[in-house]
């Protein structure tokens, strides 16, 4: 990909770009996401860029053992202040890649539009699988296809996006096995090329994120129940660790 002394995984502050993509202006998408990955997490959790906490906070009360990480100085600090007292959740500041210093091992690792944002993706998905229980599970959930990529990818510092050729590279090149690697959100592809690529759209308007969320988010869990769509604005994997 791009020269190693790139930035390594982003800040994700407050008033990140990103955070109107899966915040109170898109609940069926957030929940989109959950139902796509809540069936591949077991009974411990390492969730890489977790902002406020509210993605891995729908999992909290399932689990026997939460770590939650970000690297940016205030996800951290309202991270502390979410978990402090809960003596099962683990806050890292963690900036990927690097070793990861984490108390145990977990069976899962969740990564929410993270990949994206590292240079050097392979070795990050090698330090996160030296933290894993051999058998365990790395998801990880990308933007996809480059047609796609504009300048909203610019602004919020996405290296690249994925296909499931790419980042199916990618998992094999860390030593870990594609268990799950197929695009997701078909409609929702459409729907950006239009309005971000061809509309020459910076950044999704929260209006149009609400319109989105309530109409095409459905539309597309429904039709992916009835075949396995071509392309979409995600890629969705799921890679095991060899045990």
């Amino acid at each position: 990909m791009s020269e190693k002394n790139q930035p390594v995984q982003p800040a994700a502050g407050e008033g990140a770009l990103e955070n109107h993509l899966g915040g109170d202006e898109a609940r069926n998408y957030r929940k989109y996401e959950y139902d796509m990955v809540a069936p591949h997490v077991g009974r411990s959790l390492l969730e890489i860029g977790s902002g406020l906490g509210h993605f891995s906070e729908q999992f909290a009360g399932r689990l026997d053992y939460l770590a939650v990480s970000d690297n940016d100085p205030y996800c951290v600090e309202q991270l502390a202040k979410r978990y402090a007292d809960d003596s099962g959740v683990e806050v890292l500041s963690l900036a990927l890649p690097a070793k990861v210093g984490i108390r145990q091992k977990v069976d899962t690792v969740v990564m929410m539009n993270v990949l994206e944002h590292i240079a050097e993706d392979v070795q990050a998905l090698r330090d996160l699988a030296a933290v894993v229980e051999p058998g365990g599970r790395i998801v990880i959930w990308v933007p996809g296809y480059m047609q796609l990529y504009g300048d909203f990818d610019r602004k919020v510092g996405h290296v690249t996006r994925y296909t499931p050729k790419t980042l199916g590279k990618t998992i094999a090149e860390a030593g870990l096995e594609a268990e799950v690697l197929k695009p997701i959100n078909f409609l929702g592809g459409i729907a950006w090329w239009a309005a971000v690529r061809r509309g020459g759209v910076g950044y999704p308007d929260p209006r149009l994120v609400k319109i989105y969320d309530r109409t095409v988010i459905p539309t597309t869990r429904f039709l992916e129940r009835l075949f396995r769509p071509p392309f979409g604005q995600t890629v969705f994997a799921v890679a095991r660790v060899p045990g």
